[in-house]
């Protein structure tokens, strides 16, 4: 016996409660799935990359709202501020931080996704590579490499969303 005799009736009690949250979460889960599936069947297209889910499929339809508002795909990159700020003067142009316009929702939710890519459990992909090769795992740039990761991300899900197009993992990549 691990835990005093006092303990046990609180720590029976916590344990209930973390059941049934659980239980609520997933409630939440699949009504969001039903929502996507049923209101935005484009979310499906998204939600073909690993690492995409039905909430981040859903908000990024949401958020755009449509998808020909760009008139160039690598666009949407900066309209959700993750490109980085410059400032040009002289013969210097530094690297800033990333501007972070746009929805700031969107944008955590992409960083997440590219976090799951580019990490231990992400499957092999050209956007695993483009990852590993910008700032390999312990490099002081891995942090810029995530962020140009999700760049990359809005602009591979725009591009799905206009055409349709099945989402290939090593695109590219001679076999």
């Amino acid at each position: 016996d691990l835990v005093p005799a006092e303990l046990r009736p609180a720590l029976l009690h916590a344990l209930s409660v973390i059941e049934s949250m659980t239980a609520q979460l997933k409630q939440i889960d699949r009504a969001i799935e039903r929502v996507a599936a049923v209101s935005y069947p484009e979310t499906k297209r998204l939600t073909q990359v690993p690492g995409i889910g039905p909430i981040t499929s859903l908000a990024f339809v949401l958020c755009i709202e449509d998808h020909a508002r760009f008139s160039d795909a690598r666009d949407v990159g900066a309209w959700l501020g993750l490109v980085p700020r410059r400032d040009q003067s002289g013969g210097r142009d530094p690297h800033l931080r990333i501007t972070k316009a746009g929805n700031p929702f969107l944008r955590r939710l992409l960083v997440n996704c590219a976090q799951y890519i580019a990490g231990p459990f992400g499957p092999d992909s050209t956007l695993r590579r483009f990852a590993e090769r910008l700032g390999p795992k312990g490099s002081p740039r891995r942090k810029r490499a995530i962020v140009a990761l999700a760049r990359k991300l809005s602009v591979l899900l725009l591009t799905l969303w206009r055409t349709g197009a099945k989402y290939e993992p090593l695109h590219g990549v001679a076999a």
